[in-house]
């Protein structure tokens, strides 16, 4: 397995990303809301002549609500054409999977177990290996609203 991981935390828990998904590491700094948006999107925020909606993602998670003012790190990603930046509470560092995921056999929470692709190993441990479709999805009921 050579594929690489952007190890970040949400709420806490490190956890990681297929870095191949990630454009870019940022910091976000103004957001505008969006009127009758699903909760779990924080808001927009431009980038480089870009739109990008905002992911909290630990409203995602089901977790809690992001305090998003000031400056806030997010992870930049791109799916079907739309460009998300998905919030974090850091950046970590990029490592190599040393493992396919394998089922986690212990109960995580609603929230992660959505979007939990699997524990895979790294030389920093195991992490969970986040679906960012799931995420950026959000729980069932905000897609409800949508």
């Amino acid at each position: 397995m050579n594929e690489l991981l952007l190890i970040v935390s949400i709420a806490g828990s490190r956890v990681a990303f297929p870095a191949a998904k990630v454009e870019s590491v940022v910091e976000l700094e103004a957001l505008s809301p969006v009127p009758r948006a699903p909760a779990h999107v924080a808001g927009l925020s431009a980038l480089r002549s870009r739109v990008l909606t905002v992911i909290d993602c630990q409203r995602s998670l089901e977790l809690a609500t992001t305090d998003l003012t000031g400056l806030r790190e997010a992870a930049v990603v791109e799916i079907d054409g739309h460009h998300y930046a998905l919030t974090v509470d850091a950046v970590e560092d990029v490592v190599e999977a040393l493992s396919d995921p394998v089922p986690v056999r212990a109960a995580m929470g609603v929230g992660w177990e959505r979007v939990g692709l699997g524990m895979i190993e790294t030389e920093e441990g195991p992490l969970l290996l986040i679906d960012i479709d799931a995420l950026i999805a959000g729980p069932p009921s905000d897609r409800a609203v949508a």
